[in-house]
């Protein structure tokens, strides 16, 4: 008996070292990245907005795992020069809070940062979002269509697929595990491991000088961000098999951008159907360009916008 309560001693003190040790990686992150806009509280959740720029507004979303830092490396500062770029973490990521426990749906994130966007003045943006954010911006155009004036999915996953949840995802995002993991990955996981996985997203494109030290890898493993990330990821397949149906009431100009070299997600499996699936959709291929167009072909990237932005009737045809 005497043997089993010094265990449990035991494993209680280790817990609270390992939570105290999370607790400091979480609050050395902060400091190191701290929130680069505003705090804005919409129906009593705090959503981190950064503005920039002069022109029509441009909403830029983020990726699975990332935070609007992703974006502000060049594309932001090269859009600001011709939008009113408006950057958003969405919910769990960067400093936006989390919806709720059950991983906030991509139509929840859209009803919310379009009512962002909204309280900041952009009652109907062009509307850009990067891999799992350009899902979130497909929800914006299916379920929030009188708030969007054109619609860019970059490298976006947009049909459904074969291939079976990640361990990892299943462990971050379940019940009974996600309470013992997320703790010990945040604790003991360097922000290096997570830099090493960000390079392997850009394969085959060169990570962008200074991208590491500007994206903030130990935010992304706070533990309510691993678990938030999880969450939205393993219900994500789900969500986009019932908006499928609904994409061909999308209305809105509407400019696809993907690279053929891209192993995150599969041109053949969502961009080359979504262009069908869309009425007057129009989609831009990379040649040899990966996962990361936002970094490894800016030029073509920021083309699009223009593009979407004259259809809107919001840029001067040139």
């Amino acid at each position: 008996m005497l043997k089993a309560v010094i265990a449990v001693l035991v494993l209680a003190c280790v817990w609270v070292w390992v939570l105290q040790r999370a607790a400091r990686h979480e609050a050395r992150a902060e400091a190191e990245f701290p929130p680069k806009g505003q705090i804005i509280e919409i129906d009593g959740h705090k959503v981190h907005a950064l503005v920039m720029g002069e022109g029509p507004d441009l909403v830029l979303l983020h990726g699975s795992g990332g935070n609007i830092r992703d974006l502000t490396l060049s594309l932001a500062p090269e859009l600001a020069g011709s939008y009113r770029v408006i950057l958003l973490d969405r919910p769990g990521h960067g400093y936006t809070e989390r919806i709720n426990n059950t991983g906030a749906t991509i139509r929840q994130q859209a009803a919310l940062l379009s009512a962002a966007a909204r309280r900041l003045g952009a009652e109907k943006p062009i509307v850009l979002g990067h891999s799992y954010g350009g899902a979130v911006a497909l929800a914006w155009a299916v379920y929030e269509p009188e708030h969007i004036a054109a619609l860019i999915p970059l490298a976006a996953p947009s049909n459904p697929w074969e291939s079976a949840l990640p361990t990892y995802y299943k462990l971050t995002a379940h019940a009974l595990t996600a309470p013992l993991v997320n703790p010990a990955l945040t604790a003991f996981v360097p922000d290096e491991r997570v830099e090493q996985s960000v390079a392997g997203v850009f394969d085959p494109d060169p990570v962008p000088e200074g991208y590491l030290d500007h994206f903030g890898a130990g935010l992304t493993l706070r533990r309510d961000s691993l678990r938030a990330n999880a969450l939205q990821r393993r219900n994500l397949l789900g969500e986009i098999r019932q908006m499928v149906p609904l994409y061909d009431q999308v209305r809105v100009p509407t400019e696809i951008v993907h690279g053929d070299a891209d192993l995150t997600v599969g041109l053949p499996i969502h961009s080359e159907k979504l262009v069908n699936q869309i009425p007057g959709a129009v989609l831009t291929r990379l040649p040899g360009i990966g996962h990361m167009p936002q970094h490894a072909a800016q030029d073509e990237v920021i083309d699009a916008i223009h593009r979407a932005a004259e259809r809107a009737g919001l840029r001067p045809a040139e």
